[in-house]
């Protein structure tokens, strides 16, 4: 079994889309076309999605929910947690080792927690 994809809830699509749009920018994940209420991103092996709630509801962050992304090098992670924060987004911890893994917290827009990490 494998992870296929990965979606948040947001808000506001718009400030969500250019918020990912710059952060995924030099990477391997690419954005495909918005669907209806959702705007993806393709990675090699997986999607990412923010998404309106089917249920019109408010989009709020799942507490315990957390994004973990591989970026390939401890640099990386640093120049993605900075850039997080200049789009707008909010540090939940900074650039460091932590056990095995050298990783940095922020959250986005729409307050969903990404994990920024070299494996």
């Amino acid at each position: 079994m494998k992870m296929s994809y990965f979606v948040v809830g947001t808000n506001n699509m718009e400030a969500s889309t250019k918020f990912y749009d710059a952060l995924f920018a030099q990477s391997d994940v690419q954005p495909a076309l918005p669907q209806g209420r959702m705007t993806y991103w393709l990675g090699q092996e997986f999607a990412f999605a923010v998404a309106l709630p089917f249920n019109e509801e408010p989009a709020t962050h799942g507490n315990g929910t957390m994004l973990g992304l591989d970026v390939g090098s401890t640099d990386e992670v640093s120049r993605l947690h900075k850039l997080a924060i200049e789009l707008g987004g909010s540090c939940e911890g900074e650039p460091h080792q932590r056990g095995p893994y050298f990783s940095a917290y922020v959250r986005d827009l729409d307050q969903n927690k990404l994990c920024l990490f070299r494996q």
